[in-house]
């Protein structure tokens, strides 16, 4: 045979494994699901078989120069789990670190690690096995624990490879990625773009808003700072650019709007889900907490753009060029009812993965509702996504189960424990320093893995140090969710700025360092909810508004210091008025409110007097 027919075949053969990886996990989630071990060793073969058959250990996948390894490892992936199964029974009656560990237990638990670990490779990169064979080695030869109990924790136990992190892999992520798949296939992604166009375009810097508001909406269905910016950039950035907005710009607010996706409720990142199961709490409960800190970090991105735009005098579209709110509403509205449907039965307290899979059901029968939205609209339409939906999990299975060991060691060792207790020294009990070292370590972490296992890891080692400082449970977790998100527009591995502004054919350096400025707030957020839980929606509602409107103006502010321009533009001095205002209403206290206030509303009044002594001298 062939190689091309070899790589057809294999080509068919991935296909039908995703398509059944898909309708597997909808099944389960419509159903009763099978215990932990099984649900989660089912999971992992199945992207285990699509990684090894869609990511060659060498060349492309038209050139499989090494067949023969990736059909070793094909083999050596359905052996571990099916062993698991085979052996079911014996494993979870046996006495953990009691019963000795037979030949072919340890065999497959090493086989288990290096699969694992291979997969992850290469599918995300380097960073996350190196930080989890760093971990193994720090269990075998900076511990007294000896190999089998490490096997036994890895590979035997639901605290390893099998652990909690994969398992919400396995129930939440999967389910929501496949919403995401069947709204982009329905036209839900042209309803956003078209939305944002009809409501911003004719603003001031109109392109630039439109890249805001639809990254923000496509981002809720996406979770994936980079494929938010390969699907919305296309369409955002040139537009941005022909409008006048500097190539480096542009690339740093799309980078930047499509980052916040991830944070950005209802549907947010994968990591969120995670958070859920850490704290015990419903998927609903983390989207309350969420709405303030992303209300404001958009808040933040949209004023750059405004106020960049005022800067440089730009326009926005003509309104004759723009769709009409009304027609848009009309033409696509009914699109929304999915998002509605998964909104509505988690108000009502049903399952997130139910409310997914209610809103993956009912995507293409919406679409198919109207004239306007039906056309494409095929069982081919439905294959796609399953396949889709299924290919785009792969990467966040992979790194929840690569994360699972360095949880496992870290459970095992007790390190986490001795972690926190030297951030605790080092910080002096200073709750700002402590802070501050976790938001390195989060931005650090970020840079060379994903979002969700740079969370789980600081969720291991870091988190408990700022709860013991006094952080709240939760602001403590969001805290390292912001940092751990933030790491993709900040410099120098900034995945989403690599993206955009290779479509923006921009300076790279450039355009992170514009995405920082852009995205300043989303840095200063996590320290204001730190101090101040409110900002997460906790307590009561006259204190929640006040927080909320506080920080509102607190941004705008820094907003109008970092780009030189309130009402007009800013002199030095007026600049470093509103960066001192800013500061006093980020920090915490009735007195520095009242004087940040004050600052802000002396500039404000003072460029508003400026403005009518101008306009009555032309006049």
């Amino acid at each position: 045979m062939t190689l091309s027919r070899v790589n057809r075949a294999l080509a068919w053969l991935a296909s039908g494994i995703a398509i059944a990886m898909s309708l597997y996990h909808m099944y389960v989630t419509a159903s009763a699901p099978p215990e932990a071990l099984i649900l989660r060793g089912t999971h992992l073969l199945f992207a285990l078989l699509l990684v090894f058959l869609l990511y060659p250990i060498a060349g492309t996948r038209e050139d499989r120069r090494f067949l023969w390894i990736d059909s070793l490892f094909l083999a050596g992936a359905i052996a571990i789990v099916v062993y698991l199964f085979w052996n079911y029974d014996a494993i979870v009656n046996r006495i953990i670190y009691i019963d000795e560990l037979t030949f072919w237990d340890k065999a497959m638990a090493v086989a288990a690690l290096v699969i694992v670990l291979d997969a992850t490779r290469r599918i995300i990169g380097w960073a996350l096995p190196i930080t989890a064979l760093a971990f193994l080695a720090y269990a075998l030869f900076g511990t007294n624990i000896k190999l089998p109990i490490l096997l036994e924790q890895m590979y035997l136990s639901t605290e390893g490879i099998f652990g909690s992190t994969l398992g919400v892999s396995a129930t939440y992520v999967i389910t929501f990625i496949l919403f995401g798949a069947f709204m982009e296939k329905s036209g839900t992604g042209q309803l956003f773009m078209d939305f944002a166009l009809a409501l911003t375009g004719h603003t001031a810097g109109g392109p630039g808003k439109v890249s805001v508001v639809s990254s923000s909406l496509f981002g809720t269905i996406s979770g994936s700072a980079v494929a938010n910016v390969m699907v919305d950039g296309p369409m955002t950035i040139p537009l941005m650019k022909r409008s006048g907005f500097r190539p480096a710009f542009a690339a740093a607010v799309e980078s930047t709007a499509s980052t916040g996706g991830q944070i950005m409720p209802p549907i947010m990142g994968a990591a969120a889900f995670v958070m859920a199961e850490y704290l015990a709490v419903s998927y609903f409960q983390v989207t309350v907490w969420a709405w303030i800190p992303a209300f404001l970090f958009y808040v933040a991105v949209f004023a750059a753009v405004h106020l960049e735009a005022k800067r440089v005098g730009l326009l926005g579209v003509p309104r004759a060029e723009l769709p009409r709110l009304f027609t848009v509403l009309r033409d696509r509205g009914h699109l929304f009812i999915p998002i509605f449907i998964v909104l509505g039965g988690m108000a009502l307290s049903y399952s997130a993965p139910l409310c997914a899979l209610a809103g993956t059901i009912a995507t293409l029968p919406v679409a198919l509702l109207r004239k306007t939205t039906r056309a494409g609209i095929t069982w081919r339409t439905v294959i796609e996504a399953l396949e889709g939906g299924a290919k785009d999990a792969l990467s966040i299975a992979m790194a929840t189960a690569a994360a699972g060991i360095v949880i496992g060691v870290i459970s095992l060792t007790g390190i986490g424990i001795t972690f926190t207790q030297g951030v605790v020294a080092l910080s002096q009990n200073s709750l700002l320093l402590a802070l501050m070292l976790t938001a390195v370590a989060g931005i650090v972490l970020g840079m060379g893995m994903p979002t969700t296992p740079a969370y789980i890891v600081m969720v291991a080692l870091l988190v408990p140090a700022l709860v013991k400082l006094g952080v709240a449970t939760p602001a403590a977790h969001m805290f390292a969710l912001y940092f751990a998100v933030l790491s993709a527009i900040t410099p120098p591995v900034a995945l989403a700025v690599y993206a955009a502004a290779a479509l923006a054919k921009a300076n790279l350096w450039r355009s992170g360092l514009e995405a920082v400025r852009i995205g300043a707030a989303g840095f200063i957020v996590p320290f204001m909810f730190a101090y101040e839980p409110a900002l997460l929606a906790i307590g009561s509602w006259d204190m929640i508004l006040l927080m909320t409107l506080k920080a509102s103006i607190g941004i705008l502010g820094l907003a109008a210091s970092l780009y030189g321009y309130l009402l007009r533009p800013a002199t030095m001095a007026e600049r470093v008025v509103l960066f001192a205002g800013a500061a006093c209403l980020i920090s915490t206290g009735w007195v520095t409110d009242l004087i940040g206030l004050a600052l802000i509303g002396v500039v404000a009044a003072w460029q508003l007097a400026s403005r009518r002594r101008e306009a009555a001298r032309a006049a």
